[in-house]
This record gives structure tokens, sequence and C-alpha cells, in this order.
């Protein structure tokens, strides 16, 4: 029962949630309240990635109601969540100052793989050198690190440090730790996450002006999805878009802005949070270029 966690699939909150509440009660009539409060903090997770902020703050609140001073791992992993749904509703500032606080009681209780955690979404809430420092952190405690999932986080933080090298325009460090990303997905034989790690240099590639270098990597992407490798992918089509917008062939450019839109129009994060980007993947799709 302890090991709930490896019920976890991120791309689907909804069904694992389901799997989580299905244990719920059986945790609890175990008595063990640790393991019972930790659930009860993935379960909130589940509802935040699902954008039901305020059931996930209900049970939270529930859960904080059950924390004592000698509470550990649910503690932080209290914090963290409280965290990443203030963090996902906008109110960044609120969950600052609790990823700070779960990091620094996940130091003192020898948590290491919270503490990563921790620091990783510290450098998602910060930005540029600030946000870097905190990469550097979550890097460091989790490369000195004995505890397996500590170290699970390197391809995350190596991701994460890319985008940060990227948000800064400077490209050719951001190729430098993608490329590095994808290698250590590589190794550990992640497909999916070394696919992302390949979009991520194509898009870097075209922001250098190596339109035909980019290119030729999505095409590679979208080959894998053409074969049932891999599932659409709204974001690929997009580059494609993007790149075949730069080399002025606009019915490919056309083509791929309608494809985009159709799977990124239907995911909520972006229908909330990029209306814009939608509005340009539909123009173009309709043949409307400005």
């Amino acid at each position: 029962m302890k090991d709930f966690d490896k019920l976890w699939d991120y791309n689907n909150p909804a069904g694992t949630e389901i799997k989580f509440r299905n244990l719920l009660q059986e945790i609890k009539n175990s008595g063990d309240m640790p393991a019972y409060l930790q659930l009860q903090t993935q379960i909130a997770r589940t509802l935040g990635l699902q954008m039901k902020f305020d059931e996930a703050h209900s049970l939270l609140d529930e859960v904080e109601n059950n924390l004592t001073e000698n509470s550990g791992a649910e503690k932080v992993r209290y914090l963290l969540e409280r965290g990443r749904v203030f963090n996902s509703s906008g109110q960044k500032e609120k969950s600052r100052e609790l990823f700070l606080k779960a990091y620094e009681l996940s130091k003192q209780t020898g948590e290491d793989n919270y503490a990563v955690d921790a620091a990783h979404m510290m450098g998602i809430v910060e930005t540029g050198d600030e946000s870097l420092r905190w990469n550097e952190i979550a890097v460091k405690d989790a490369e000195a690190s004995d505890v397996p999932n500590a170290r699970n986080w390197l391809g995350s933080l190596y991701n994460n440090t890319g985008w940060t090298y990227f948000d800064m325009k400077d490209y050719d460090k951001a190729l430098t730790v993608f490329t590095k990303c994808q290698k250590w997905y590589e190794e550990k034989e992640r497909p999916p996450e070394t696919a992302i790690a390949k979009w991520s240099i194509a898009k870097t590639l075209r922001m250098m002006d190596k339109t035909d270098d980019a290119l030729e990597i999505q095409l590679t992407l979208l080959k894998n999805i053409e074969d049932g490798k891999a599932g659409s992918d709204g974001y690929v089509f997009e580059e494609l878009m993007e790149c075949y917008l730069l080399k002025n062939e606009k019915e490919k450019a056309a083509e791929y802005a309608g494809k985009a839109y159709e799977l990124l129009s239907k995911d909520i994060w972006v229908a909330k949070n990029e209306k814009d980007k939608l509005e340009r993947l539909k123009k173009i799709s309709n043949k409307i270029f400005i």
C-alpha cells in the first residue's frame, strides 16, 4: 500500500485520482496515518492537474488539520502540493513560500527526494539567475544523494535548466543542457522523455536560425508519430508549422497549424493560458498569414 506513488500517470490525472481513491479507505483502516495523509496530498495533486483548484485546497485543508509537530514526509508533501496548486492557479507568490519551507524541512528530515522536488519547484517559480541557482541546488542535491528517487530527478532538472537558459535567450547554453538531457534519458531508455528533449533541441535550433536542422529533428519525431511509436503531439505539429513558415512553405505550414490547433485546443491548460497561441494557429490553418 505504501507504494501507491507507482500508480502515478501524470498524463492521466483523472485516472490516477480514481486509483488513489480506491486505496484511500484501505490505508486509513490500516492505521498508517502518515501514509494516509501522503496519499491525500497526491489526490490533491491529481485535482490540481485537472484544474479543480478549490477541491484540491479543500482536501489539503483536511491534511493540514491532521498534521502534528512530529509530522515528517507527510508535512513536506503537504507543503509541496499546496504550493503546486497555488502555482498552477497563478498564485506564484504564495507557492514560493511553501516550496521554500518544503525544501528546508526536507533537508532537516533527510527526505532527499522531496528536497530535490522542492528545489526543482523553486527553480520553476523563480526566473533568470535565481531560477538557475535553484536548479543548480537541485542538481547538486540529486547527484549527491544515494536515494534512487532523488537521482531520478536529474532528467527533469536538465530540462528545466535548459528552458531557463532558453527564456534568457542564451540559446547556446540551452542547447548544451538539452543535449545533456537527451543523453540522460536515452541512457535510462525512456523514449517519451527522450523525444521531448529532441523537440527542445529542435526548437532551440530554430531560434538560432538553424531551421533546416530543426526541421530534420521535428520530421523524425513526426515519423515516430506516423509509425505509431508515439502519440500525436500538438507541439510537434506547431514546430513543424513554425519551420515551414520560415521556409515560406505556406501550404505545409497551414496543414500543420490545423493539426496543432485540433490537439492543443483540447488541452485545458493551453485553452485557458495560451489563447493567443490558439488564435494564431487557427488563423494560419485558414491560410491567414499575418
